[in-house]
């Protein structure tokens, strides 16, 4: 009995938790790492792309809601889903019209566009900021839990209870139909094909007749909504804030060269990694080694090696490591 508490302790407060939060950034490192595999730059403002969509989706949610739209058990923004999709896709492809066009069709070396996105990261966050406010934003309505901690221990009667939301459920499910259906986009359509052409060697695929506005658009349009429905998905576990978007960025940077900056399947690995990282350092393991251990070696302290304040430095100290002693990535990665 005691192990079974201990397991579901641990599932409750690691298991669940960074499995969610890994499917969340490894959704947003798709898209920053199908940025860097196509146009070849790290685009910073890619976790203020995350916040714009959250951002739209929110304010059609709000909408919904106020002339009596909702969606049962679900969240109302998940029908808000798809215009919040279109409305960054819009923004992002306007953006690269004004800013990254002339820049790319220069051949300017990578660094230049990675300081332009720098910029383009400010614009956005102070765009987000005035339309919708620095404030925590709840948007989460519909069923809170799909089982409650008291369902749970109803049912199993153990003394550690398992509350299961929705928005876990949500978060989790949408990954997978994501990435499979991105993994299928990418490999059987004519157009993917072209976009793997494109990032494997950019010379050729020109002489093959493929058009690289084209193939730079679609993968604006993907990048886009891979970071609204990553940006949204967040939201809904947690809550919305402009600027915890922006602090996003690290981790899905660390998720995106952990797994193989360029590498789609190593994004979805690094994602999952840097996620199960942060959350096994900062937790406490009091709770687990009691169940576990004899009460003569009950452990007196938290059996916490950082606290939740250092999670980002955990992300970053992922990051080095594996810089320092795998640079390509779990997954080889494209080179600069």
């Amino acid at each position: 009995m005691d192990a079974a508490n201990a397991l579901v302790a641990f599932t409750n407060y690691v298991l669940l938790p960074g499995a969610t939060y890994g499917a969340q950034l490894a959704l947003g490192a798709l898209g920053a790492t199908l940025i860097y595999g196509i146009m070849r730059f790290s685009n910073f403002a890619h976790g203020d792309t995350m916040a714009f969509g959250t951002m739209a989706t929110i304010l059609v949610t709000w909408l919904l809601q106020s002339i009596g739209i909702s969606f049962g058990p679900l969240p109302t923004a998940l029908i808000a889903l798809p215009v919040g999709i279109i409305a960054t896709a819009t923004f992002v492809l306007a953006t690269d019209r004004l800013v990254y066009r002339h820049y790319r069709r220069n051949k300017v070396p990578s660094i230049i566009l990675v300081m332009v996105s720098l910029g383009v990261m400010f614009v956005m966050n102070g765009v987000v900021r005035m339309i919708i406010g620095v404030d925590d934003r709840q948007f989460a309505d519909g069923a809170r839990f799909v089982f409650t901690a008291a369902q749970f221990k109803t049912w199993t009667g153990l003394a550690e209870p398992i509350a299961l939301r929705v928005s876990q459920v949500i978060s989790l499910i949408a990954a997978v139909v994501v990435v499979a259906w991105l993994y299928w986009f990418l490999e059987k359509t004519r157009t993917g094909k072209s976009m793997r052409a494109f990032s494997d060697n950019e010379n050729l695929a020109l002489l093959s007749g493929i058009n690289p506005e084209r193939v730079v658009a679609i993968t604006w349009i993907l990048a886009a909504a891979l970071a609204t429905i990553a940006g949204v998905l967040y939201g809904l576990d947690k809550s919305f804030r402009p600027f915890t978007y922006f602090q996003l960025l690290l981790p899905i940077f660390a998720a995106a060269v952990v797994g193989g900056l360029g590498n789609p399947l190593g994004a979805i690995a690094g994602g999952f990694v840097v996620a199960f990282s942060e959350v096994a350092v900062t937790y406490s393991f009091r709770k687990v080694a009691t169940y576990l251990l004899p009460d003569d070696w009950q452990p007196d302290g938290l059996l916490q090696l950082l606290t939740t304040d250092y999670k980002v430095a955990v992300s970053f100290s992922v990051l080095v490591l594996v810089l320092l002693f795998k640079p390509s990535g779990l997954f080889k990665g494209k080179a600069a």
